[in-house]
């Protein structure tokens, strides 16, 4: 089994700070924030069935896991307060996500910011366009 298919040794929920802590054998340590999580989940509903497909997920601030469940010997599958349930976190997913952390969520940041919308779900972004530029 490859390294990076290696399941967590230890996944922690920290329901106060809203982070998914995982420890490995390998003595790599992640924690991710339970609106990271949701933001990048693996489902079709996020990610979409196909290159170019996926849909940004919006509002997710305040976004908590409410259940983790283990799928057989290679997942778990995360609840979260919003409703979706639908994501399968594979341990190659989850280390991905940890060793990737920071690149996958400037670019979600930027992307945000380009769609003019707001990880706070009681916000809501609108861009003026001065007129003499057209």
């Amino acid at each position: 089994m490859n390294q990076t298919d290696m399941p967590p040794q230890q996944i922690k929920l920290h329901k106060k700070s809203r982070l998914l802590e995982l420890r490995y054998a390998d003595c790599s340590h992640y924690q991710l924030s339970c609106e990271f999580l949701r933001v990048f989940s693996p489902s079709a509903e996020v990610r979409g069935h196909g290159r170019g497909q996926e849909v940004l997920q919006t509002g997710k601030l305040n976004v908590e896991i409410r259940d983790i469940i283990a799928v057989g010997n290679y997942a778990i599958q995360l609840v979260f307060d919003d409703g979706h349930d639908s994501g399968i976190y594979s341990w190659r997913y989850l280390r991905e996500l940890g060793e990737n952390h920071q690149t996958l969520w400037e670019g979600y940041l930027a992307e945000l910011r380009a769609a003019n919308a707001s990880r706070d779900p009681d916000e809501q972004v609108v861009t003026l366009v001065d007129p003499s530029k057209d």
